[in-house]
């Protein structure tokens, strides 16, 4: 039978700096203030503040213009989302595993270029939807080779293949829009489904159904977290973090080129100028939704309302006839508001 640690003796305690009085335990950090600081970062990242924002947005216009507060005028900014809403989901991975896709705009641009071709060559609606996504899967592919394998960074990458790709675009029309006849896909962007909801904004909602599916219950999800948050930790842990970071970008890449085909749809055309700028316009939705640029954090419905501001803010400034140069001032404040509010957030954290 083990016996017990013999006594110290009190003199030989005292000597080695312990009296044998157990010492008081210092002050838990928090306690004497038992009411709960209400930070910046806690009240964007309980949803309150996106909220709040898109409320005092909708309040504002509805007031200036007496054609914004209506059916037909939110049914209009729920198509007008559904472009950068579906791209802005998978974007969220991107950057949830610290990672960044300045590429999709052209990547969309050239997707309903693709779509255009293939209709006018007599192509049936389904195969011109593949080839879209299927060059939108490539040019992701690309990207996250270059980022993973090759080890450029991922700001240069996709900046570099968003001239590239939009380039491509350019030379294969000539830099004209190529108008397809025919109602073959044009239910894909105009049509309206139950309730009288457009089939896009449906698609969209599907989109970020599946992808808040991904990131709460599978393994992959939880992976660019972990990658996000620490990469060298989870490679330590035995998760290929090249493998999911290149996984993200393909993912990307597939949504975006598949914007890119209901976008030609909406537009019964593919234009090498389509989307320009909406790489702007997603970093700046999903950033605004609660995702850090400096990765592991994210959430895919705050994206969505992230959208939902940048898209209602747009409708506005143009129901009240402001001009497109104030426009492009105001997406510029947006930008640089959802950076602002990511390093208040970051510092909160720390």
């Amino acid at each position: 039978m083990p016996s017990a640690d013999p006594p110290r003796s009190p003199i030989a305690g005292a000597a080695a700096g312990d009296t044998g009085i157990a010492p008081a335990a210092p002050p838990a950090a928090g306690v004497g203030d038992r009411t709960p600081r209400l930070s910046l970062g806690r009240f964007w990242d309980a949803g309150i503040g996106l909220l709040v924002v898109y409320a005092a947005i909708v309040v504002v216009f509805s007031r200036l213009s007496e054609f914004f507060f209506t059916k037909n005028n939110f049914l209009n900014i729920g198509v007008g989302v559904s472009i950068l809403g579906i791209v802005a989901a998978t974007q969220t991975m991107v950057i949830i595993a610290r990672g960044f896709d300045l590429s999709v705009g052209s990547t969309v641009a050239l997707a309903g270029v693709v779509t255009a071709e293939i209709l006018n060559a007599g192509g049936s609606g389904v195969v011109a939807v593949a080839c879209a996504v299927g060059v939108g899967a490539a040019v992701g592919l690309i990207n996250g080779l270059l980022i993973t394998v090759v080890r450029v960074n991922p700001l240069i990458t996709t900046l570099a293949t968003l001239s590239i790709v939009r380039g491509i675009a350019y030379v294969w029309t000539d830099a004209l829009t190529r108008v397809f006849p025919g109602p073959d896909l044009r239910q894909l962007g105009i049509g309206r489904a139950f309730w009288d909801i457009p089939i896009p904004v449906l698609i969209m909602l599907a989109v970020f159904v599946i992808v808040w599916l991904t990131l709460q219950y599978t393994t992959f999800g939880r992976s660019l977290y972990a990658v996000g948050g620490n990469p060298r930790a989870t490679l330590l842990a035995g998760i290929d973090v090249g493998r999911v970071q290149l996984t993200a970008y393909l993912l990307s890449g597939l949504s975006a080129g598949f914007a890119g085909a209901v976008l030609a749809a909406q537009l019964s055309a593919g234009s090498p100028q389509a989307a320009t700028g909406l790489e702007l316009n997603v970093v700046a939705a999903v950033v605004l939704g609660g995702a850090s640029l400096a990765g592991g954090r994210g959430r895919v419905w705050g994206t969505l309302v992230g959208a939902l501001i940048m898209e209602t803010l747009r409708n506005g400034l143009v129901l009240t006839d402001v001009s497109s140069f104030y426009q492009m001032i105001a997406w510029g404040v947006v930008l640089l508001l959802a950076v602002v509010i990511d390093q208040l957030r970051r510092g909160d954290a720390s």
